[in-house]
């Protein structure tokens, strides 16, 4: 297996943390190069379906990342109620750190191109899946197929996201606390 790709990876972080921050159609290729501090052949290079290919891969990353932290915290705790806590305080700490300018990973793109732009819209609703996965996997280890924690899973995600929203506006972040102890108590129930 060869070498890793010397920029791609970078363009990639880069363009997630970016679209994240400022918005996909308010984020421009030299930003990117600039930050990732890349020759702009090497954009070209590797995605030559332009911005758009770009923004694909960086929703994938984005949405790899966020899966792999829920499958941690999974881990880590002894309850899916107590994973999802700590997952909203990390989402909470992760906002207050960023001034709250990072909203989700997902969203702030997601928003702007979808469904316009097929290849972006895939990758989000591949990451939203794997999303709810991770939680439903949490919620019911035995079967997380069951359609409750189907169900439990996306009402989670649907609460983080909505939470993340107001908490950004309001620059305070209980709303992803709640959000987050609101339907872990449901979990728990459950």
């Amino acid at each position: 297996m060869g070498a890793r790709p010397k920029h791609r990876d970078r363009l990639v972080s880069t363009a997630a943390a970016l679209f994240r921050q400022h918005g996909y159609a308010a984020t421009g290729i030299n930003d990117i190069l600039k930050t990732a501090e890349a020759p702009k052949g090497s954009f070209y290079h590797y995605f030559p379906g332009g911005k758009e290919e770009l923004g694909a891969e960086a929703v994938r990353y984005a949405g790899a990342l966020v899966t792999r932290t829920l499958e941690q915290l999974h881990r880590e705790h002894d309850t899916a109620g107590a994973a999802l806590r700590a997952y909203g305080d990390l989402l909470a700490g992760w906002l207050a750190d960023s001034g709250y300018r990072d909203g989700c990973p997902l969203a702030t793109t997601v928003l702007e191109v979808t469904p316009q732009s097929e290849p972006i819209t895939a990758a989000a609703q591949d990451a939203y899946a794997a999303w709810r996965q991770a939680l439903a996997t949490m919620i019911a280890p035995a079967d997380p197929d069951d359609a409750h924690a189907q169900r439990l899973a996306s009402l989670a995600v649907s609460a983080l996201e909505g939470a993340l929203i107001q908490a950004r506006v309001a620059r305070d972040p209980a709303p992803i606390r709640d959000a987050c102890a609101q339907v872990a108590a449901l979990i728990d129930v459950s």
